[in-house]
């Protein structure tokens, strides 16, 4: 039998990643430093996918602080992580091995799965 998080700690989980991505949003917005990281990556329009994404981290951030359309701000932000492990940290595990990937990917693991566990127990 699966358990449900409790309110309080449902509440805390939720207000968690919104401080994460609010900050990571926002900081992607006003940090030069972000454009020159997305240009790296080789991904086409850069400067437009940070915007883009950024936007998205900011605005399902609010609403996960509110717990507001959950079913609609979670699967964004899941998308967000997968792909920033696969574009960031994958080719760590390629070029130096398990354990360095696992270090470098630690942060974006855990919040992976806090999204899953509010996606699991927004309703």
């Amino acid at each position: 039998m699966e358990k449900q998080l409790s309110q309080p700690l449902f509440t805390w989980v939720c207000y968690c990643l919104a401080f994460v991505f609010l900050t990571s949003g926002i900081m992607k917005l006003v940090a030069s430093d972000f454009k020159v990281r997305f240009a790296e990556l080789g991904l086409p329009f850069p400067e437009l996918a940070l915007f883009i994404v950024a936007i998205v981290e900011v605005a399902c951030g609010m609403l996960i602080a509110k717990r507001f359309y959950l079913h609609l701000a979670v699967p964004p932000l899941i998308l967000i992580m997968l792909v920033a492990l696969y574009l960031t940290k994958l080719p760590t595990l390629l070029h130096q091995g398990v354990l360095s990937f696992l270090f470098e990917a630690r942060l974006d693991i855990v919040i992976f799965v806090l999204l899953l566990v509010i996606w699991k127990n927004k309703g």
